[in-house]
């Protein structure tokens, strides 16, 4: 699947967040670029990118090999949590329902 976020952090944040977020899911890096990632484990396979758009912002792609919505995709919509948290440590994310 693919993912995508859009952040007002830079790209080295981004990976920096994303080198320690997705160690403790167990996923090792496969390999390293200057904009991104491509990590393996358990849970499948994953490559991230972050590279800046349109000023101020950067751009995160993220593409799994799963199908569907799997654990990994999840945690990648989880890892977008933990960058938002980065880029805003005072607001409080809620579930509005």
């Amino acid at each position: 699947m693919r993912h995508f976020h859009r952040t007002h952090i830079t790209p080295a944040e981004v990976i920096g967040v994303a080198d320690a977020f997705f160690a403790k899911l167990g996923l090792t890096v496969a390999e390293t670029s200057a904009r991104g990632r491509a990590f393996t484990g358990p849970l499948g396979a994953l490559t991230l990118t972050a590279r800046p758009e349109g000023g101020h912002y950067t751009l995160i792609e993220a593409h799994t090999d799963q199908i569907d919505q799997s654990r990994l995709d999840r945690n990648v919509k989880a890892f977008f949590v933990e960058v938002h948290r980065v880029a805003d440590p005072t607001h409080k994310i809620q579930a509005d329902y």
